[in-house]
């Protein structure tokens, strides 16, 4: 089943569909995993530098809302690149986690307002 990314506006955050790709997607054992990489666009705020892309950071993985009764694990890849003048490694600082969770920002205010948090 090829996942349409309109379905997928509706149902994950916004940062992901407009800064990631989904590469990947299967259920197993009642179970959703979808993996996220990042973009090959440099960072905006780098544009003065000359960078190439180099490589990934470790995979994360974040809980996020159940689906009909399933549960939802995002595999997410952030890019890293290289300075080409200074060496430097070069990312982009995203806020993808709630703080002390493994879960989606929306999904953890979600779980508090419940009282569940």
């Amino acid at each position: 089943m090829e996942l349409s990314i309109d379905l997928l506006k509706l149902i994950l955050p916004e940062l992901l569909l407009t800064h990631f790709d989904l590469v990947t997607h299967k259920t197993e054992d009642g179970t959703l995993h979808l993996s996220f990489e990042e973009k090959k666009d440099t960072p905006k705020e780098e544009k003065h530098r000359i960078l190439i892309a180099h490589g990934f950071h470790t995979e994360i993985v974040v809980q996020d809302f159940p689906l009909r009764g399933k549960s939802v694990y995002l595999h997410i890849k952030r890019r890293r690149w290289l300075d080409k003048r200074t060496n430097e490694i070069v990312q982009r600082d995203w806020d993808l986690v709630a703080q002390g969770t493994r879960m989606t920002i929306e999904f953890a205010a979600f779980l508090k307002v419940l009282g569940r948090y």
